[in-house]
């Protein structure tokens, strides 16, 4: 039995793919699992060196380099190790059939956006992604949205795809007890379709919006940042909405129990973290009542019409005001928490990995 994991795509700076990814190993119940990653990894799992310059810090030139080095590189670190399944947590893998492979995928967002996505992502996403699906052995989604997506854009079989939703650190992630503090948080990138624009002009139309802070943590973006503080500077909130850029992960857990509200008004979502993660403080949650969250949400969360600014309003206004309404919302969220754990992901995982060891 030899499981070889490509982890070749783990930025210095986890986000989504990679903490889902590190985390699931962490949790997977299998044996002699090997890891091809950029950086040494903390747990007991032999690892051998990915090439620096693969991942998205690096840009286009670097994504680039890594799926040439997939294709031309992995194949070899497989056969040298005598591996029996190549299981990546991203959609990449070799095209050719020299791994045995099983991968995960995560979204289709540039197919549903293609207005806002760059030639190359949506070539990767309509071309390269499913030459892959359609050469792997099975294919994990972490939801039943995101497996709907690769049926119905790609004609992939149902049968091939499994959705195993994700879950968060219960030991980063919990109530810690704090006072809160008057700020709704956003967490996420300023990319159009997590819908960042809309948030603001939803912040801006709050009766009482002076007594408020918006907080908006997650990398800054060039390409979009700047139309986002033209935004806050005409709407004259410069006082009041503050940029964190990105937060370390150590960091989050406070952040989000001192919040009124994670507000969350993404417009499509693989999963969704931020939500789960922000339940499992016990923090109230506004979201979309799109895609994937209301898989996440159940009924712990305020579900609202994303296109809509003035329900995303009416939903800050009332969690800020509604004290019976919060406390409602803490309880359900820390409930629907319990029901996600990253050994319930992992062993659903190697349930799916197993029989091809």
């Amino acid at each position: 039995m030899s499981l070889l994991v490509n982890l070749a795509f783990l930025p210095e700076r986890p986000t989504g793919w990679a903490t889902y990814s590190l985390n699931l190993l962490k949790a997977l119940p299998l044996p002699d699992i090997k890891a091809v990653s950029p950086t040494p990894l903390t747990e007991n799992i032999k690892t051998y060196p990915a090439p620096i310059g693969l991942t998205t810090e690096f840009g286009a030139k670097g994504h680039l380099k890594r799926l040439l080095w997939t294709q031309f590189y992995l194949p070899k670190i497989y056969q040298n190790l005598g591996s029996k399944l190549l299981f990546s947590p991203v959609p990449e893998s070799p095209i050719s059939k020299s791994c045995r492979a099983i991968v995960t995928i995560h979204d289709l967002i540039p197919l549903h956006f293609p207005q806002w996505f760059s030639s190359a992502q949506k070539l990767y996403c309509r071309y390269y992604i499913p030459a892959v699906l359609r050469q792997v052995e099975q294919i994990i989604c972490n939801s039943q949205a995101t497996a709907q997506d690769v049926v119905d854009f790609f004609g992939i079989s149902a049968k091939k795809v499994i959705a195993i939703p994700l879950a968060y650190d219960a030991s980063n992630f919990h109530d810690l007890h704090l006072p809160g503090k008057n700020y709704f948080l956003y967490l996420g990138r300023h990319n159009p379709h997590k819908n960042p624009q809309r948030l603001i002009a939803a912040f801006a139309a709050l009766p009482n919006c002076s007594d408020y802070e918006l907080w908006l943590a997650g990398p800054t973006d060039p390409r979009y940042t700047p139309a986002l503080q033209t935004q806050i500077a005409e709407l004259n909130l410069q006082q009041q909405v503050k940029f964190l850029d990105y937060v370390p992960y150590a960091e989050l857990p406070r952040l989000l129990n001192q919040a009124i509200a994670l507000v969350f008004p993404s417009l499509w979502e693989g999963f969704g973290l931020p939500v789960l993660e922000a339940m499992a403080c016990g923090t109230p949650v506004i979201t979309s009542d799109l895609a994937s969250l209301p898989e996440v949400a159940g009924d712990a969360a305020v579900l609202v019409n994303p296109y809509r600014v003035a329900e995303l309003t009416q939903a800050m206004q009332a969690i800020a005001t509604d004290t019976s309404l919060r406390s409602q919302l803490r309880e359900r969220g820390l409930a629907r928490a319990t029901q996600f754990s990253w050994a319930k992901t992992g062993q659903a995982t190697a349930e799916i990995l197993q029989p091809y060891l």
